[in-house]
């Protein structure tokens, strides 16, 4: 029966709790966005290369752990329990996350924080324009990451843990994002744009978050069984950010050790939330 509920459409109360979990907890994301947007107003000058390193492999860390730890696990777990192959949906729904940003990354133009050329179709887009996109491009898996565990959480009941495993991704996310909008608002200042204006477009980078955590409670009510694809799917789409922004990202100066350090810290940190928490 319990394996049965989790697969049901939602009820209409789960259903609001769900949507109250995934908005207050990516709102806490977001706001952990804005919080490192305002270091604008305090720094005159950008952040030192090797901390920008450390930022960018610190949420490099908390990504890759997140997907391992609070989305392959449970999707294996869940397919399981309900008498599927555990790996069929964990693979599938991963390389189909990761072709889905693989496409976006193609279609969409945008510009990486300390990246010198434009990726994605040409458009008449000014340099923090698409700055802007290539944040919000990232932001999205991590809002369908915590919108599905909290559906998930909401489908258990509040005394499960996966309520506890849906607060900690939110604080994992929330604590990488804080360097996340520094990454973005402070560049913005260097550009030219003053620092209202940067400190507005860095916070509204992670407005994808709660917008996605939204959207992931609603597919999930549609499709309950698919549940383990979607989990997957959110996993794949965070690794290929990883694998396609921050970790190069991270590495780009000779001494690459900064960008490294981030990483192990910031896998380390979410894998003892999740755990501990979770």
């Amino acid at each position: 029966m319990k394996s049965a509920r989790k697969y049901d459409l939602y009820g209409r109360v789960e259903k609001m709790e769900a949507l109250w979990y995934a908005l207050g907890t990516t709102g806490f994301t977001f706001f952990m966005t804005a919080l490192g947007a305002a270091v604008v107003f305090f720094f005159r000058k950008d952040v030192s290369e090797r901390f920008q390193n450390l930022f960018l492999g610190f949420a490099a860390g908390v990504m890759v752990a997140a997907s391992v730890w609070s989305l392959l696990i449970p999707a294996m777990d869940q397919a399981k329990e309900a008498g599927g192959v555990g790996w069929i949906p964990a693979a599938g729904g991963f390389a189909a996350g990761g072709a889905f940003f693989l496409l976006l990354d193609h279609v969409i133009p945008h510009l990486h924080v300390l990246g010198e050329k434009p990726e994605g179709p040409r458009f008449h887009l000014g340099r923090s324009t698409m700055m802007i996109l290539a944040v919000t491009l990232h932001n999205i898996p991590e809002g369908l990451a915590v919108g599905l565990s909290c559906a998930l959480a909401a489908a258990e009941g509040t005394s499960s843990t996966a309520w506890t495993a849906a607060l900690a991704l939110g604080i994992g996310i929330g604590i990488q994002n804080f360097p996340e909008g520094a990454a973005i608002s402070l560049p913005l200042k260097k550009e030219g744009i003053s620092s209202r204006r940067a400190f507005c477009y860095g916070a509204l980078s992670g407005i994808a978050e709660p917008i996605a955590g939204v959207l992931a409670v609603l597919i999930a009510e549609a499709v309950g069984a698919a549940m383990p694809w979607l989990l997957s799917f959110a996993a794949g789409a965070m690794v290929f950010v990883v694998a396609e922004e921050l970790i190069p990202e991270a590495n780009r100066e000779k001494d690459s050790h900064m960008g490294t350090i981030g990483v192990m810290a910031g896998f380390a940190v979410m894998m003892i939330l999740d755990v501990a928490l979770g």
